[in-house]
């Protein structure tokens, strides 16, 4: 079955090449120096601070279990690190619309920085100051730096249509290619070299570092509201007035939770999905192979925001729909195909099909990322961007906690089940959101109509 893993590897790799090879005119947004010169600043920066979060990922888990803990302290630890996430990292997040999204970009290299410092230590209270340090840099990661692009590409008077062009090639680097040669790299230097499984997180931080000098260096600050009579719990009901106010954000929030729910689900369930038995499956192998599918995701959501005339909240709907149905195949696998009870050397055939329908997944993921990026940048408004983005995750993390603590307590088809039902429930609500977006359009051509009617000739 290791035939299997290459063919489907070379042929994902073939793919992408052709899609980034074959690109026309109609796929290439004219652009000015200047925008491009900003647009590779803010990518390299991207790139570094994604390569410190993929690092760790795959030597998190491997770690706790060599310094002793079981399954359930280790599975405290995570719990603590979403936890932080939505309480403590939604204050700080929020603090970036008002102390400055630069600062905030700082803050998260700093707190990753002392969470990979931690790792160090066998002490368990280390460990879990550890994990709420990760928890904030998490929510860091996810809305500070988005919030200072978005801010400074209108501050700087670009094109707004050339913001998608950095958010599909910072997901097809950051989170494609970064992530395989970050993988490969954490490999070399905790299997390889021999350096132990502290070493990826120590790699990391120096890498954290560079990134942070770059955006000391070369970032100029700004705000979302800097007034001086905001205080955080001003900047909360802000944004609470935005979502309830606004049926758009609201909508936008849900489906973002939604996706992004099952999403962290499947991390925690393809491994004994592909595996049930304790068959043998090359991980390292088939995480690149999914980083692959990503790419190949992020390259066709780059060719569809570059047509004007294609609404991302049109497409958006079907790409809810293929996720759903991804998560559906564990459950028909185990109805019509024949599982053995006995431990085998490699991937079953059910298997087999699922990893096919897991790569699909991660191409959707790939098209998600930079269309819930441009949908956030046309929705939220800037005065509260980081906070309302903040409040997104919330449910989020409350979503995954709730998993990660029963992640024992139901069979793995029923949890695919419930991820696949979410997935569908996001495609109903990208509908309402695209049917709101276009009643509020025509409604906003109507008004400037009659405003134009009404103004007075000048003769």
């Amino acid at each position: 079955m290791e035939m299997f893993y290459y063919m489907v590897f070379g042929g994902l790799s073939a793919i992408v090449a052709l899609l980034e090879l074959s690109k026309t005119s109609k796929d290439r947004v004219s652009t000015s120096s200047a925008f491009n010169s900003f647009k590779n600043n803010y990518l390299l920066v991207y790139s570094l601070m994604m390569a410190g979060d993929w690092l760790q990922g795959p030597y998190v888990y491997y770690l706790y279990s060599q310094y002793g803990f079981d399954k359930g302290d280790i599975g405290r630890l995570f719990i603590a690190g979403f936890g932080s996430s939505m309480l403590f990292g939604t204050i700080v997040g929020s603090l970036a619309d008002k102390q400055g999204r630069k600062r905030a970009c700082i803050t998260y290299c700093i707190s990753y920085i002392l969470s990979c410092i931690t790792k160090h230590s066998p002490l368990y209270r280390v460990l879990m100051l550890g994990r709420i340090l990760g928890g904030i840099s998490t929510s860091l990661l996810f809305s500070a730096f988005e919030s200072w692009l978005v801010a400074e590409h209108n501050k700087r008077g670009f094109d707004p249509q050339w913001l998608s062009l950095t958010f599909s090639k910072a997901i097809f680097l950051g989170n494609g290619l970064i992530a395989i040669i970050s993988g490969l790299l954490g490999n070399i230097l905790a299997d390889n070299l021999g350096f132990g499984p502290v070493a990826p997180f120590d790699a990391a931080a120096c890498i954290l570092t560079i990134g942070m000098g770059i955006v000391i260096l070369t970032w100029t600050e700004n705000y979302g509201d800097s007034s001086e009579n905001k205080d955080l719990l001003s900047q909360f009901k802000l944004a609470g007035k935005a979502i309830a106010a606004d049926e758009k954000i609201a909508l936008l929030g849900a489906i973002q939770s939604l996706f992004e729910g099952s999403m962290y689900t499947f991390v925690f369930l393809w491994t004994p999905a592909l595996s049930p038995n304790d068959e043998e499956i090359p991980h390292g192998f088939i995480f690149a192979t999914f980083m692959l599918s990503s790419m190949l995701g992020s390259s066709v959501a780059a060719r569809l925001m570059s047509r004007a005339k294609v609404r991302v909240e049109g497409y958006m709907q079907i790409v809810f729909v293929v996720s759903g149905f991804t998560f559906l195949l564990p459950v028909v696998v185990n109805i019509l195909v024949t599982s053995s009870t006995e431990r085998a050397g490699g991937i079953s055939f059910g298997g087999c099909i699922q990893l096919l329908g897991f790569c699909v997944f991660e191409s959707c993921v790939g098209i998600f990322w930079p269309s819930i990026m441009k949908m956030r940048s046309q929705y939220i408004p800037e005065e509260a961007r980081s906070t309302i983005m903040n409040f997104f995750r919330i449910p989020l993390n409350i979503f995954v906690c709730v998993v990660l603590y029963n992640v024992n307590a139901f069979p793995i088809t029923i949890m695919f089940g419930m991820c696949s039902i979410f997935l569908f429930m996001a495609s109903v609500l990208q509908r309402r959101l695209m049917i709101v977006s276009i009643a509020d359009s025509k409604s906003n051509w109507m008004v400037a109509d009659k405003v134009g009617e009404e103004e007075p000739l000048t003769v």
